[in-house]
């Protein structure tokens, strides 16, 4: 039974999986998982406006990666790749300084990372995302709303493998469109308006290319939907095991991504369930989940929406697995 470890370096967050790998007769593989963490070291500041990784972000992403080295020492994981695999996304594909992130994963971590193409990334979401639903359930469309971009897949599972039908990565994500126009605190409606209409745009899209019609079933993954998930539950504190297949209702979606949308920083900081890293960029990241929402309504007759916590790293590991 190997022992894989996948992490996800994306715009906001970097995040580690450690997971015990049983691969099946038929080819599927059942991950236990050994150890899951999660720091915010926001890669992607700054990297709109001037097209470089910041010298702090690196830092942070430095510190991160020391600590995961630790972590898979301490678990015994042998490093090489068939069982270490970086993935980064948004950020370092669009930073012209990269290599200092790909560097301090050479010598920190003792592979190479990988900067994956938007469309990868909406596959392993997928696969990580579904494997836990039933395929009744199906056919599904996942969305990933990251720092900096959003991912929309549909496919369907069939309780061995998942088949994608259609995926689509476009630039919009919780950091990208903070930075880009939530600048007060809280957001004016003129702001708000303007950031709306910036993701519909940007979405416009991928619903031209990834049918949604069918669909039965709206799996939304990563940190800013398990958060506005957390908020809508009136958690006290983030409880992974209570919000991992979470449903909510499209209008409670809605009212949710309302409220923290026009939140001042300090009521958002005081939400039990709000991870520190989140409190900045979470009102456009709920920004990006009502508009998927009112788009998903119009288009599907689709009324809830399923929370999963499981997402691009379970599919990295997987990925992994199928190496064995």
């Amino acid at each position: 039974m190997p022992r894989v470890a996948a992490v996800d370096c994306g715009t906001n967050s970097i995040r580690l999986l450690v997971a015990d790998v049983t691969v099946r007769e038929d080819g599927s593989a059942w991950l236990r998982d050994v150890h899951r963490e999660m720091r915010i070291n926001r890669l992607g500041q700054g990297v709109d406006a001037t097209g470089r990784l910041a010298p702090e972000s690196v830092t942070r992403t430095r510190e991160a990666l020391a600590a995961y080295a630790e972590m898979l020492r301490r678990h015994g994981v042998a490093v090489g790749p068939d069982t270490v695999r970086v993935c980064a996304t948004s950020a370092t594909r669009d930073a012209e300084n990269r290599e200092d992130f790909f560097g301090a994963v050479r010598e920190i971590v003792g592979v190479d990372a990988e900067v994956i193409t938007g469309d990868e990334e909406a596959r392993l979401s997928f696969a990580g995302a579904v494997a836990d639903l039933d395929p009744d359930e199906g056919p599904f469309v996942v969305a990933d709303v990251g720092g900096g971009s959003t991912e929309l897949v549909t496919g369907t599972w069939d309780a061995v493998r998942a088949e994608v039908v259609g995926a689509r990565s476009v630039d919009v994500g919780c950091v990208r469109l903070t930075e880009k126009f939530l600048h007060d605190d809280p957001p004016t409606a003129e702001q708000v308006t303007e950031a709306e209409e910036f993701t519909r745009a940007t979405l416009a899209p991928a619903f031209a290319d990834v049918v949604v019609t069918d669909v039965q079933t709206w799996v939304a993954v990563a940190g800013t939907a398990t958060t506005l998930a957390a908020v809508a539950m009136d958690l006290r504190t983030y409880d992974p095991e209570r919000i991992h297949l979470s449903r909510l209702g499209l209008d409670d979606v809605r009212a949710t991504a309302r409220r923290l949308e026009g939140m001042p920083r300090d009521e958002r900081a005081a939400l039990g369930p709000m991870h520190p890293g989140r409190v900045d960029v979470i009102g456009g990241g709920s920004l990006v989940m009502r508009v998927l929402a009112e788009e998903l309504a119009e288009r599907t007759d689709v009324t809830e929406l399923v929370v999963s916590e499981h997402d691009i790293l379970d599919g990295i590991a997987r990925a992994l697995a199928a190496r064995w």
